[in-house]
């Protein structure tokens, strides 16, 4: 849509926007029908991946186990967030008389308890 009316254009059209706002904001309907790609780089982050890329040539195997540590980091992370959401559910369904006699909101508790000091 240009200006509220629908035009015909050419499917090889393409159109680069460029901005220097640290953050900009694009509505979801934008984002959905574009590619938005973030090039800004920080120093830490292009020290990271020169570091990697160095870490990759001299010692494959250290690189891949350090690969397999971030991934595991990830899934630890995703996993707290599980189980802190399904512990928050459980606490919010919860009859607060009967909170101390929920047997499944307990060992709920506890589980989340023990995962936790497992990912620690």
């Amino acid at each position: 849509m240009l200006g509220g009316d629908d035009i015909d254009y050419s499917l090889q059209f393409q159109l680069y926007l460029q901005t220097k706002m640290l953050n900009p904001y694009y509505p979801p309907e934008v984002s959905a029908q574009c590619t938005i790609v973030n090039f800004i780089v920080t120093e830490q982050g292009l020290e990271e991946q020169l570091l990697a890329d160095v870490v990759n040539k001299e010692k494959a195997e250290l690189e891949q186990k350090r690969q397999q540590l971030v991934k595991n980091q990830n899934d630890y992370q995703v996993q707290i967030s599980r189980l802190e959401e399904e512990l928050l559910n459980a606490l919010q369904e919860a009859v607060p008389e009967t909170i101390l006699d929920n047997t499944p909101l307990i060992e709920k508790l506890d589980e989340t308890k023990t995962t936790s000091n497992v990912i620690e």
